[in-house]
């Protein structure tokens, strides 16, 4: 049991949060929720001991392992994969070693009497004791167990872990979070590098072999899976549910109408009060009342209503211009960088107004479609893009590519066009830009921020085939749904690569999934497509078996 007490933090003038209290239990899974710049990653920073608190306590058993992924990582490493993997075991495997080296000296030396014999005798003792009580483990087995679950081809596992991507990286990180069976995980947006059947896996091991588990995501469908509490973090303290996600967002909608009237109800109540005290101040026959009443108003506790999602905006897309019937058709298309082929022969046709997703494994070909239609990489076979089509394109970098000298403000300003410039001030509120915000450069903003700014950009723009490149990796979950509900509204042609289930449910009547140097066709939903994949999955693990 690891317990939070009186935790605060304040900075510049400012409180974060004050007076955090709550206890994790030994399998508690809470998702920790609330708006960006809540202090949800500085709150998760400070029980991994990575922070400190301006005031508080983290008490947890003097053995308790609690291990954290960040959002960023890593520090280089010129191990191998499998190597780094094992990294997970540097302590067991350092005690093994320490023990080898006792036993070595008790065998060879003859001072059976001495005070230095006894002592190592007593530290072998301590050390069998601690690793006896750990489970026996084969290092190797559990490392490519975990290793194959989140992506890794056996072929990866002697690479140097710089060979790979940021995103990879922290997939090996999470490898060695995972293998260390620690008594807390702290996950900070874990889905972000992920594919769908990585995902699936994560949520399989989380829920059937993890102990306590805290995460931040805004994957709906992850952290309505994996966990059965809710922490909120909102106005400088939090609000504990015993529940998961979706039921949280009910909860929540009735505790604010509660609060509402309570605070309604006090409203009329210090109001009738203050005329009171108005009207018979000065009266010598009511000064006790008057006194009486005021020193009340005083000490009356104000009953606050929590932060109210004030973006509900609803955000269209301009009307799309009239394109061909079919934007994109593909006839014996593939694509190969020397030996290595990314896809064979495949044809494919997407339909004027269709909405399909790329789905699959990372490196199985997604990306490179995309920027083969972009007209970005050359390739076998013939591809055509359809009359009158104008692409939109969000890459993973884009956000990335804004000009830094410009500001927020201008940086939308910029492009558009008509009447929706009069709206921009709302659009750009919806995403979270107000006030000072407008006039900040787009260099000072973070990551989150751009990507919001970049998607803003491409709302504006009138276009009739969108491919959007795993838009909501930063995105939390109110940006998400409006940027959901807009292309909902969309009336054009739109691909989406993304592994995010919750975001494409809805959204998608196709499925184009890669795999195995092939593009398969499904004319299905992901929520389909993810069900049979599911019963796929079971009957290959029977198999296997």
């Amino acid at each position: 049991m690891i317990s939070i007490e009186g935790l605060a933090v304040e900075f510049s003038g400012t409180t974060l949060f004050k007076d955090i209290n709550f206890v994790v239990n030994k399998t508690d899974r809470i998702a920790l929720m609330g708006k960006n710049g809540a202090g949800k990653s500085t709150l998760l920073k400070i029980i991994a001991g990575v922070q400190q608190a301006s005031r508080g306590v983290i008490a947890a058993p003097k053995d308790a392992i609690i291990s954290y992924l960040p959002q960023h990582l890593m520090e280089e490493s010129n191990r191998s994969v499998f190597e780094e993997s094992l990294q997970a075991f540097s302590e067991r495997l350092e005690m093994q070693k320490t023990m080898d080296e006792l036993n070595n000296q008790l065998s060879t030396r003859t001072d059976y009497e001495s005070d230095e014999y006894y002592a190592i005798i007593e530290q072998v003792s301590e050390l069998s004791e601690k690793m006896y009580s750990q489970a026996e483990i084969n290092y190797d087995a559990e490392a490519e167990k975990v290793l194959l679950g989140l992506g890794f081809e056996r072929a990866d596992f002697d690479r140097p872990c710089g060979e790979f991507s940021g995103g990879w990286r922290m997939r090996i990180e999470l490898a060695k979070i995972l293998l260390q069976d620690p008594d807390l995980i702290l996950l900070d947006e874990p889905t972000n590098h992920l594919d769908i059947e990585s995902v699936q896996w994560l949520e399989d091991f989380l829920v059937s072999s993890a102990k306590a588990v805290m995460v931040i995501s805004h994957d709906r469908a992850f952290i309505d899976r994996i966990t059965t509490r809710t922490i909120e973090v909102t106005m400088g303290t939090i609000h504990d549910y015993k529940v998961n996600y979706s039921s949280y967002i009910n909860l929540r909608k009735e505790r604010r109408v509660h609060q509402q009237k309570a605070h309604d109800e006090q409203k009329k109540f210090i109001a009738d009060n203050q005329a009171f005290i108005d009207r018979f101040r000065g009266t010598y026959s009511k000064t006790n009342q008057v006194n009486s009443r005021i020193k009340m108003l005083e000490k009356l506790k104000v009953v606050e209503i929590d932060e109210v999602d004030t973006s509900r905006l609803r955000l269209r897309f301009p009307p799309s211009p009239r394109s061909g019937k079919y934007p994109v058709i593909t006839e014996s298309l593939s694509k190969s960088y020397g030996e290595h082929m990314v896809f064979g022969k495949t044809d494919i046709s997407i339909l004027q107004g269709e909405r399909v997703a790329f789905v699959g494994k990372n490196g199985e070909g997604k990306s490179t479609l995309v920027k083969a239609i972009m007209g970005q990489i050359d390739v076998d076979g013939e591809l055509k893009i359809g009359h009158n089509v104008k692409i939109g394109y969000f890459a993973q970098n884009e956000a990335s590519l804004l000009e830094e000298n410009v500001t927020v403000f201008d940086t939308v300003d910029e492009i558009a066009k008509g009447s929706i410039r009069n709206k921009l001030r709302d659009i750009l509120g919806a995403f979270m830009f107000s006030g000072d915000d407008l006039d900040k450069k787009v260099k000072v903003l973070s990551g989150g921020e751009r990507t919001r700014l970049a998607m803003i950009k491409l709302l504006l723009e009138p276009v009739n085939l969108l491919i959007l490149d795993e838009p909501t990796n930063h995105l939390d979950i109110r940006t998400k749904d409006i940027l959901k509900q807009a292309l909902m509204d969309y009336d054009g042609t739109l691909i989406l690569v993304s592994h995010d289930r919750d975001f494409l449910t809805g959204m998608v009547n196709k499925v184009f999934e890669f795999g195995n140097k092939r593009i398969k066709e499904h004319h299905e939903g992901i929520s389909e497509f993810l069900e049979r994949k599911k019963m796929e999955h079971l009957r290959d693990l029977e198999t296997a078996k």
